[in-house]
């Protein structure tokens, strides 16, 4: 078998654009994720209590859902129920942030909830208010521990963008799917995707796990 990588050169300016859509989705979608998420979290933890059970549901039903089955939900279904249509770029965004926030949720709970009780209870005695333990106390040391964590969720966010090309979101898989139809190079086309999208995570993942092993050390208690 001939390999044939002249396609890909000769579009790499479409290729481009695909990718800058795709990190630009990853990117806002990991952020609304995490601060949905935390959200959620406070909500869930010092939140009324008719309110967490709501919040439980969401959780655990996002993480069984696919996440295409989410995505094409907003897409199709969701306009028909309420009349309101999304672009495929921000469709791609809510059913993104819906999903991944279910377990940025869990992270952020978990490394709250790590942090030893007594830390809390100094921290009353001594006259600092809930908001005020939480701010300087609860989430600096809980941030540190959650980073290996934070670096998955970024990664998700990165690899979960490929699914938006299903509605026509101009990403990076999407473009491909186009060059691979006209060239007739599947092969090709996907091995160069697959290295992109190497190419963009190793770093990501490498550089989480660095930065966690320098600073691990202040989120211990």
């Amino acid at each position: 078998m001939d390999l044939d990588f002249s396609p890909i050169a000769e579009n790499w300016r479409f290729f481009a654009t695909g990718l800058g859509v795709t990190v630009v989705l990853s990117v806002i979608s990991a952020v609304s994720s995490i601060l949905a998420g935390l959200v959620i979290t406070l909500l869930r933890l010092y939140g009324p209590r008719w309110l967490r059970p709501l919040l439980v549901f969401y959780i655990d039903s996002m993480r069984a859902i696919p996440v295409l089955v989410v995505l094409v939900w907003i897409y199709f279904a969701f306009p028909i129920l309420v009349g309101l249509n999304f672009a495929p770029f921000w469709a791609a965004l809510v059913a993104l942030t819906l999903h991944i926030a279910a377990y940025a949720a869990e992270v952020i709970r978990a490394g709250i909830e790590s942090i030893r009780p007594g830390q809390t209870r100094a921290a009353l005695a001594l006259g600092m208010s809930r908001a005020q333990i939480l701010r300087k106390v609860l989430l600096p040391q809980a941030t540190i521990r959650m980073l290996p964590a934070f670096g998955s969720i970024l990664t998700m966010a990165i690899k979960d963008t490929a699914i938006a090309s299903v509605i026509a979101v101009p990403e990076l898989m999407h473009k491909a799917e186009t060059v691979a139809g006209q060239s007739y190079r599947p092969v090709e086309v996907s091995s160069a995707v697959m290295l992109a999208y190497f190419l963009i995570l190793f770093p990501v993942t490498r550089g989480v796990d660095r930065l966690y092993q320098r600073l691990a050390h202040l989120g211990r208690s």
